[in-house]
């Protein structure tokens, strides 16, 4: 996790009156905000206690170390939402868009507020599993920059309130890399074979595949999907393994050479290991959007709104991206950042390389089909096809074998009489 700097005591910048007191009498509403601890104050306009008596717990489901939870020194930004509300928070994490969506349409789970990204809220959204968000419980919506709202997985916010954003990239060991990588195509080179590591979800393999062959990142038909699909197959001899939160152990641990990720966890990593660095890519790389989402059917859709606001509070946002790295969508909060994260090329990138990222897109269905079913088939292969395929092999040639030994042994006992 991250530790880049001491959090800077925020009740001076920003309580106005603290009024610990109100949780345990009536709100103050009157008041400019309300100081919860020293680290996190909030809006005093707000009323934050109106479901303090309903005895409800949030089910909130969110990626691995992406919030501020209190370990390393940072702020416990739940605790501090169950102390000023009176809700409880439970707590868990998911590892890829994918894993998520396919717990949520299993059924076998009900969450309260998901934190998907872009493409997969378009996903999500046009099969009717997210419920609309009512801006009035929402005022905080405000403190969101323009450029962060209104993309076209979901026009008008809809159904999301961006969380963070950030960059996919190239991370790798100093010590095992002689020369800095410049392209997508290092993950490739057959000098690093079972030193590379990738991302073990389709969408962003697929990415980096595509901006390796100088195609865009959205397939526009199977045949691309195909094509791209077949670049990945010829990478796997190189591919020590396909990961996702492991990443963190592997590359903190010196166990492989280069792998890409995303910028906010590669600077954590860095964080962890100096022997570290990280690179955009000449060919260009993934900007993304994660957003909040409450599915259509949370069983708190009010309080998960209040959750949802109390995200965008600046003092909450500040605590969040200082611990985590990852980008801030809230205009006061980069304001307040220290300036070894605020000024960072890894989270927040020149012009020049934003100009060369692309958003995802929802995919047609047709495209998702072949893409799933495509990398489905490149992984169950490297999960043991081949392996298999020696066994099976060689228990046919023990067959034939064996049969043929057993044929002139029947032979043999034949001429004998």
């Amino acid at each position: 996790m991250r530790k880049l700097t001491k959090f800077r005591k925020l009740a001076a910048a920003l309580a106005a009156v603290c009024l610990t007191a109100v949780f345990t009498a009536a709100p103050a509403l009157a008041a400019d905000e309300i100081e919860v601890n020293e680290d996190i104050s909030v809006s005093g306009d707000y009323d934050w206690r109106r479901f303090a008596n309903d005895h409800i717990t949030l089910n909130v489901y969110n990626w691995g170390l992406y919030i501020s939870d209190g370990s390393d020194d940072s702020v416990n930004v739940i605790s501090a939402f169950e102390e000023l509300t009176g809700i409880k928070v439970n707590y868990t994490t998911f590892d890829s868009n994918e894993s998520l969506y396919a717990k949520m349409k299993s059924g076998g789970a009900s969450y309260d507020v998901i934190f998907p990204s872009e493409y997969m809220i378009g996903k999500m959204a046009k099969e009717g599993m997210l419920a609309p968000l009512n801006y009035d419980n929402i005022p905080n919506f405000a403190n969101i920059g323009e450029k962060y709202t209104d993309w076209d997985f979901d026009p008008a916010n809809v159904y999301s309130v961006p969380y963070t954003w950030g960059t996919t990239g190239l991370i790798y060991n100093t010590t095992m890399v002689e020369e800095p990588p410049t392209s997508w195509s290092a993950l490739w080179d057959v000098e690093y074979t079972n030193n590379v590591l990738m991302f073990n979800n389709s969408r962003d393999a697929y990415a980096i595949a595509a901006k390796m062959l100088g195609l865009s990142l959205n397939p526009q038909s199977v045949e691309e999907v195909t094509t791209v699909m077949d670049a990945l197959k010829q990478q796997k001899n190189v591919v020590q393994a396909y990961v996702m939160d492991e990443i963190f152990d592997k590359m903190e641990g010196g166990e492989a050479a280069m792998a890409p990720y995303y910028a906010g966890d590669a600077l954590t990593m860095i964080d962890e290991n100096p022997d570290l660095a990280f690179v955009h890519p000449e060919e260009g790389v993934n900007f993304f959007v994660d957003s909040m989402c409450i599915p259509a059917n949370a069983k708190n859709k009010e309080a998960a709104e209040m959750f949802i606001n109390y995200m965008c509070e600046p003092s909450v946002g500040l605590a969040n991206c200082d611990y985590i790295g990852y980008s801030t969508p809230i205009t006061a909060v980069w304001e307040m950042l220290d300036d070894d994260l605020k000024y960072s090329k890894i989270a927040y990138p020149d012009q020049e390389v934003l100009d060369k990222a692309e958003v995802f897109t929802t995919l047609p269905d047709e495209i998702n089909a072949a893409m799933d079913a495509q990398w489905s088939e490149m992984k169950s292969f490297e999960e043991g096809g081949s392996g298999w395929m020696v066994i099976v092999m060689l228990l046919v040639a023990l067959a034939i074998s064996g049969f043929n030994i057993w044929r002139k042994l029947r032979k043999k006992s034949r001429d004998s009489y």
